[in-house]
């Protein structure tokens, strides 16, 4: 396809939320073997994203310029040469994680774990902050008629992400309890609706009281204000000092990750789904011994496990959590709210 098309391009590494995205006239992107171009209907905004301008996940200026964003949502426009499980008229969503597709883990189905992995969606390419995207064939997934474009946006990663860490890592089963850290974010908002999924107990924990009613809304039997509450009594006192069988941090700082072992029952498990530059924190060995506690990371997702989210949406047991949407050229908004964690759930930019 011939022309030109709408774009948000990256060229430094943001300072200062504000004005740090372009809107340009860029070329659409020319599809080569086994590619394909989708018409970007709607793309997700998050943290990930966020993480990458702001130069933190890398300071490789030979990244740059890029047009950023992952979780997209649209219709393949067309295709190269080689390309047989996508056709032109489908609508698709776009897995994130560039896996080779033939290494150990790519071949165990743990496309999360490629080690001959080439990056990922809106970092190492182009990515959905633009008109139009250009990805692997091999990285697009169909979703059906029945889930809009801007709710289809949550299931690349958002969603996703949790049922990956429900399954493989937390692994909750029916009557655990479970605390979500950062309960109302992008990623949590979903974590605790699959943790409910699960057969899971869950806590959510956020810092603001308006975000925690919808969290309660959405399946947690009790919420906790870490800023005028302190986590691990309300935790304890909701568990009869017992703990959490899943601690589930998604703020990853020295104070969450404290928190999260300390809430841990005996044969606990703590998960963290983000690290941030410089933190660390103190974990004593002999209480690990002592009550079996696992400290568990946990990365992004697997194609399995995203059909699988993809299902919990169209059956009804998960609610997408999109809360707000801006056209291309304000995406930018969206991650200065973001950054002032003014912004429930997930965002979204429709092109």
């Amino acid at each position: 396809m011939d022309g030109k098309m709408r774009a948000m391009v990256l060229h430094d590494w943001v300072k200062k939320w504000g004005s740090n995205l372009k809107l340009e006239n860029v070329s659409i992107p020319k599809v080569g073997h086994r590619e394909a171009l989708v018409k970007v209907r709607a793309c997700g905004v998050g943290l990930t994203v966020s993480n990458f301008l702001i130069g933190e996940s890398s300071t490789d200026r030979s990244l740059l310029p890029r047009i950023p964003g992952h979780e997209i949502a649209g219709d393949v426009v067309e295709v190269g040469q080689g390309v047989n499980n996508v056709a032109v008229g489908d609508r698709v969503l776009v897995y994130f994680y560039l896996a080779c597709g033939h290494c150990r883990f790519c071949l165990g189905g743990m496309q999360d774990l490629c080690t001959e992995s080439k990056g990922v969606v809106g970092v190492q390419c182009d990515g959905g902050y633009a008109e139009y995207a250009k990805v692997p064939a091999d990285n697009l997934l169909p979703f059906p008629n029945s889930i809009s474009y801007v709710k289809a946006t949550v299931i690349n990663d958002a969603l996703a992400t949790p049922v990956h860490v429900m399954k493989r890592r937390a692994e909750v089963k029916p009557g655990h309890d479970v605390m979500v850290i950062g309960a109302a974010g992008g990623v949590g908002i979903h974590m605790v609706q699959v943790a409910k999924v699960y057969g899971g107990n869950v806590i959510g924990v956020d810092v603001d009281d308006e975000k925690l009613k919808k969290v309660k809304e959405l399946g947690a039997e009790l919420v906790v204000n870490a800023r005028s509450q302190s986590v691990v009594e309300e935790v304890m006192k909701a568990t009869g000092g017992k703990g959490v069988e899943s601690a589930i941090d998604m703020v990853g700082t020295r104070e969450t990750l404290t928190s999260c072992l300390e809430c841990a029952a005996r044969q606990g498990r703590v998960v963290t789904l983000t690290g941030h530059p410089g933190v660390t924190f103190e974990v004593n060995p002999r209480r690990l011994v002592r009550d079996e506690i696992a400290v568990l990371g946990s990365r992004y997702t697997t194609k399995t496990e995203f059909m699988e989210a993809m299902e919990l949406v169209r059956s009804g047991k998960v609610r997408p959590v999109v809360s707000e949407t801006r056209p291309l050229e304000r995406v930018e908004e969206l991650h200065v709210k973001l950054s002032e964690n003014r912004l429930l759930g997930r965002g979204a930019t429709v092109p």
